[in-house]
């Protein structure tokens, strides 16, 4: 895709507010595609326009007046990615609402101390499944007046009375989409923050925010109107609803939502998008299928692969004009169609951008994937700033960096090198809690990161630590946990990692196996991998420790793991592990493994 493609962003000074802005899109584009849908036999894809989405809106909001709400009242999504999602959360701007996203796959306990801190009073909700969720903590939903679920959630006499099925709730006939007087400082919406420790708090974006974060990261990185995107990151995560939602209708770009996120690999080649958003683990669990089948083929493929990589990250350092040409490049035509295309077309093939951010993408990944033509561009944000901070320009993408700020956007460092931001993303503050809203942002605006980071001479940011997850070992040194498990999971043995070592005289590891590789792995070691006994085995800790050290050869002699516990069962949300976001709740996780890890660091 060339800058011969059309361009059609709309500024922030053309649309005061969300409502305004998806108005402004209608009006410019009726009748193009906005979203791309799978049809009730799973075909890709039927075209929704714009002036189509303005239609199916304006009769949600018909049935949200039916509701009796006022301006600046909450109301709560609970769904998946779909244009049911879209829908809703446009009819609620534009009537002046402010929409609460909540994780589909949240606990029972979180969502619901969310609806009580907010005071929600309507909830979008796809069916039984959270309907069984909501009956168990239907006690601490006093806020809520209305419950709309769009599949049938509950049938007979033992309903809640409040509980609704969309086809009941919104009316057949068309109405006009409206957009309240909205100023570009009035919020937009409340998000609530993964939560590693403690309570979440709410986020406050305004309308404001979320446009110009939008606006900025379009102008730094061109976004086409003929550009399709796949939504699979939920759009409760604030990267894919600023990046993933609002800015395609910012640049008149289409979406296809994915049906699953367990069919994403099936949808990738179907719906053959030009830009994806995603997280590092995506990302990861590509990389971990394609080195696993490398490791079963002949000597002469896995050396053809390494060769291709080699070169195809050559190219680029050319492309970006830090290498210089080589004769190797008259290789590349061959080598792209035997190796790298293959590999681009299991992601659809037009992949011309992949954005990364929410955690840190290991830069031997970013360049793995780089080398074979798939353009990573890493970046870098938090909720609290509508989110995104920084990113790689395509024309300057260093993989080792999170890239430039986007316009407007101002950092610094302040004590211990904490990465200090301020700009027009920033957050209004934390929902009714403005003692932890000082605590982050100070007088003149700068909002604190808790992330340490290092600012180089080109404008690249490159961050080296989080403030609040550094392991202090018993010998005063420091090591990034959060950095070292990013390295370990780089070999496709690895699932989740998890390194502890507080206080302790050196660093162990908690880990999760990829079961297809512990099968290979075992059997290289000539041990059952089915026996109960099998991973506690000191020749295959021996194993683990020797595979971790090896990705861990970077980093400082003190920052290696000498113990390890393994383990097959994933650490999941369900069980308290993992955050909305995939993030490790490492207290909950401490807490779990306490004897285990008592016992790796028995006799030291």
């Amino acid at each position: 895709m060339t800058e011969n493609h059309p361009l059609d962003l709309i500024s922030p000074r053309e649309a005061a507010s969300l409502p305004d802005l998806f108005l402004e899109r209608v009006r410019r584009n009726p009748a193009g595609c906005a979203y791309r849908r799978f049809d009730l036999n799973d075909r890709c894809c039927t075209c929704t326009t714009w002036q189509e989405v303005a239609e199916l809106a304006g009769r949600w909001q018909a049935a949200l007046r039916g509701e009796a709400l006022a301006p600046g009242d909450r109301v709560a999504i609970m769904l998946r990615n779909c244009l049911e999602w879209v829908a809703f959360d446009l009819a609620a701007l534009g009537l002046g609402l402010i929409t609460v996203p909540l994780f589909v796959n949240d606990r029972p306990d979180n969502f619901a101390y969310i609806i009580e801190a907010t005071g929600a009073r309507l909830l979008l909700i796809d069916g039984v499944d959270h309907w069984h969720g909501i009956t168990a903590v239907h006690q601490r939903l006093g806020s809520l007046e209305r419950i709309v679920s769009v599949k049938t959630a509950c049938v007979g006499d033992h309903c809640d009375r409040r509980l609704v099925d969309l086809e009941h709730w919104l009316p057949a006939t068309a109405t006009a989409y409206t957009a309240a007087a909205i100023r570009p400082d009035e919020p937009a919406s409340i998000v609530y923050t993964s939560g590693t420790t403690g309570h979440p708090k709410g986020v406050v974006l305004t309308h404001a925010n979320i446009i110009e974060n939008a606006y900025a990261g379009a102008t730094l990185i061109k976004v086409y109107a003929d550009d399709l995107f796949l939504s699979f990151l939920p759009l409760s995560h604030t990267l894919e609803r600023t990046v993933g939602y609002y800015l395609p209708i910012l640049a008149g770009a289409s979406v296809a939502h994915v049906r699953a996120l367990e069919k994403l690999a099936e949808d990738l080649p179907q719906v053959r998008p030009t830009v994806i958003v995603s997280v590092p683990r995506v990302f990861e669990r590509v990389h971990q299928k394609i080195t696993a089948r490398l490791a079963d083929a002949p000597r002469w493929k896995r050396w053809l692969f390494e060769k291709t990589v080699a070169i195809g990250w050559r190219r680029f350092e050319f492309t970006q004009k830090r290498a210089s040409w080589s004769p190797a490049f008259l290789l590349w035509p061959l080598l792209d169609r035997l190796v790298a295309s293959p590999v681009r077309a299991a992601l659809g093939g037009r992949v011309r951008l992949a954005i990364s951010g929410g955690a840190p993408l290991n830069p031997e990944l970013a360049r793995f994937f780089i080398a074979l033509g798939v353009n990573i561009a890493q970046g870098y944000g938090l909720t609290e700033t509508s989110p995104v901070v920084s990113v790689n320009p395509l024309q300057d993408n260093r993989p080792e960096t999170v890239g430039v700020c986007l316009p407007g956007v101002e950092v610094r460092l302040g004590a211990q090198n904490e990465l200090l931001i301020r700009g027009p993303g920033l957050m209004a503050g934390y929902w009714q809690n403005p003692e932890a809203t000082a605590e982050v942002i100070d007088a003149d605006g700068w909002l604190r990161s808790g992330d340490q980071a290092r600012l180089d001479n080109d404008g690249h940011i490159v961050i080296t630590g989080r403030l609040k997850e550094i392991l202090v070992l018993a010998t005063g040194e420091k090591a990034p946990p959060a950095d070292m498990e990013a390295a370990i999971v780089g070999d496709p043995l690895f699932e989740q990692v998890m390194v502890v070592g507080e206080g302790r005289p050196f660093l162990a590891a908690l880990v999760v196996l990829n079961a297809a590789a512990w099968q290979r792995q075992a059997a290289a070691l000539g041990i059952d991998p089915q026996a109960p006994s099998a991973l506690a085995e000191p020749r295959v800790e021996a194993v683990l420790c020797e595979r971790i050290g090896k990705r861990l050869h970077d980093f400082p002699g003190y920052a290696q793991v000498r113990r390890v516990h393994a383990g097959l069962d994933p650490w999941t949300i369900d069980d308290g592990l993992l955050t909305a976001t995939m993030k490790l709740r490492r207290a909950q996780v401490l807490e779990k493994y306490g004897a285990t890890i008592e016992t790796l660091y028995a006799g030291h």
